[in-house]
């Protein structure tokens, strides 16, 4: 994937900051259920082990060929995991050019079920959850993880006040892995800024952070810019909203500045919506969360969308109040 390419919207590529580079999440794909919109037009039918394996399996053939080199997975993801460990054991010389992010904290308690579940995971930021989630990540990726985050902190996580928590992660990250949260909520930012000031013998502990950002809410992004300036590995989830800018969701007044710029330039939505992510200058990595080939390569055209000033303008008035925006992401269904 070119690092610069023509553009096809806007000014040319010398005047457009260098766009950041794109990466593929599994969170869609791992397991049966997810809260991403419209996914049971995304899936096949029968969504067994061995037929989301499949479909996770060409997405990472698909974006490696397109240069992605940047993949993230979790503990929590069923088995998403284990299917990238496979993947990357299937291709020796891709996994010596990737780079893989993975996450703790969340159980995944589903049994590969979408439906009669009271909770798809469950959250837990403790010692004896790390202890055992750190070993069930290296049992399969060993020494391809590079990247290991604490998942979904929020301003009340022990990950951000636990000393002992603290003296386990400064180890591995000793041992070469960049540690590091990711974030969620109304408060991500303060999140960020409380993980900004941890230590471990007067070090910084944290060197990553992956949060959501997107044209609905962008509250994040101070902190982020911080985390940026700090030497931090940024990257940017859920720049989709879960679905809600994709050009089959991107219907309501909510969406009406991205769809005035999609048809004035003739780029999708969700292209658009994941440029104005790689637009932003702290952003290192932009996940695409794509659940099949075609949507993989619609967002990967990202990296051929320059944005201009005026279109970046267009689409500021766009953010909703956080809240407002957390409390529609909780509502949206697992399916």
């Amino acid at each position: 994937m070119p690092t610069e390419p023509a553009p096809t919207s806007g000014a040319g590529a010398s005047a457009r900051p260098r766009p950041a580079r794109l990466g593929l999440g599994t969170a869609a794909v791992g397991r049966p259920g997810y809260i991403t919109l419209g996914r049971a037009a995304d899936l096949p039918a029968e969504r067994t082990v061995e037929a989301l394996r499949e479909r996770t399996h060409t997405l990472l053939d698909a974006a490696y060929a397109a240069g992605v080199r940047y993949f993230d997975t979790a503990r929590s993801y069923g088995r998403a995991e284990e299917f990238l460990a496979q993947w990357l054991a299937e291709h020796p010389g891709a996994a010596a050019e990737v780079t893989v992010g993975s996450k703790w904290g969340y159980t995944y308690t589903a049994d590969w079920r979408t439906t009669g579940v009271t909770a798809h995971e469950v959250k837990e930021h403790s010692t004896a959850v790390y202890d055992r989630q750190v070993r069930e990540t290296r049992a399969l990726l060993g020494k391809r993880l590079d990247v290991y985050l604490v998942h979904s902190v929020t301003t009340d996580s022990p990950a951000l006040t636990d000393p002992a928590l603290h003296r386990r992660l400064a180890a591995l990250a000793a041992d070469g892995v960049r540690v590091g949260l990711s974030t969620s909520g109304p408060a991500q930012a303060e999140a960020v800024r409380r993980a900004l000031a941890v230590t471990v013998d007067g070090q910084p502990l944290f060197s990553a952070v992956q949060a959501t950002w997107n044209l609905l809410e962008t509250s994040a992004a101070p902190a982020l810019a911080e985390a940026h300036r700090a030497g931090w590995l940024v990257v940017v989830k859920e720049g989709m909203a879960n679905g809600r800018l994709a050009g089959r969701n991107a219907t309501g007044d909510d969406t009406a500045a991205l769809r005035a710029l999609a048809a004035r330039t003739a780029a999708t939505p969700d292209a658009l919506a994941l440029a104005a992510a790689a637009a932003q200058p702290w952003a290192d990595i932009v996940l695409s969360g794509a659940a099949t080939p075609d949507q993989l390569a619609s967002n990967l055209a990202a990296a051929d969308v320059a944005l201009t000033p005026e279109d970046l303008a267009a689409l500021a008035a766009m953010p909703e109040p956080a809240e407002a925006y957390w409390r529609t992401r909780s509502s949206l269904p697992w399916a």
